[in-house]
């Protein structure tokens, strides 16, 4: 039976809702967040898990703290959101005024363009993916949820789906997406699911 991975997004921080980026900056969850997160809790209230991984971000660990309510959470450094370098704790248009030539290389080759003082994106890659391998490979036949950073996710997806379009695969805050791993080989089984953030009422998720 392969390992399945339950991969959530943290819930919304005020950074976020500034449009400001947040890499290694250490910030909680915000009301909207923590609301984002109990939809998320009802909607897996039928899942069981044999392990769950944080980020060792508080806003990470807070969203598991939520979700997983009395399980042990393994905080693995490897599952930080991406260095940011000088963007960090910038807004996007703070971002464009001091930086403008490196910004747009960042957004149109994000592959190509290393951020100054921050971490390249292949680098980040590198380091996601090893953490991403080393907890599996504890948990073979396992179902296992990992609470992280939107690019963090990106940045696995992208490897496993060798694709070159890291924006593409940001997952939403709260966001839910699965994949299943067996023999090193890794399945995309849903990506950014986001239903129970609506406010309408929809059936527990069932994995089994």
């Amino acid at each position: 039976m392969p390992s399945r991975l339950f991969l959530i997004r943290h819930g919304s921080t005020d950074m976020n809702k500034q449009r400001r980026y947040c890499g290694f900056m250490d910030i909680g969850i915000n009301s909207n967040g923590r609301m984002q997160v109990r939809r998320l809790k009802a909607r897996l209230k039928s899942l069981t898990v044999d392990k769950v991984y944080s980020s060792d971000r508080k806003r990470a660990i807070q969203t598991a703290g939520i979700i997983f309510k009395g399980e042990e959470v393994g905080k693995v450094s490897g599952l930080r959101e991406m260095h940011f370098g000088v963007f960090e704790g910038l807004t996007y248009q703070e971002i464009l005024k001091k930086y403008p030539v490196i910004y747009k290389r960042w957004i149109d080759e994000p592959f190509n363009t290393i951020i100054p003082k921050g971490e390249s994106l292949n680098i980040f890659q590198k380091r996601v993916v090893r953490a991403f391998k080393d907890i599996i490979a504890k948990h073979h036949d396992q179902e296992i949820a990992i609470v992280c950073h939107g690019g963090t996710i990106s940045a696995f997806i992208t490897y496993i789906l060798k694709s070159r379009d890291f924006w593409k695969h940001i997952p939403d805050s709260a966001s839910l997406s699965v994949l299943g791993a067996e023999d090193g080989k890794f399945k995309v089984e849903f990506f950014n699911d986001t239903r129970h953030l609506s406010g309408i009422k929809i059936d527990p998720v069932k994995f089994k």
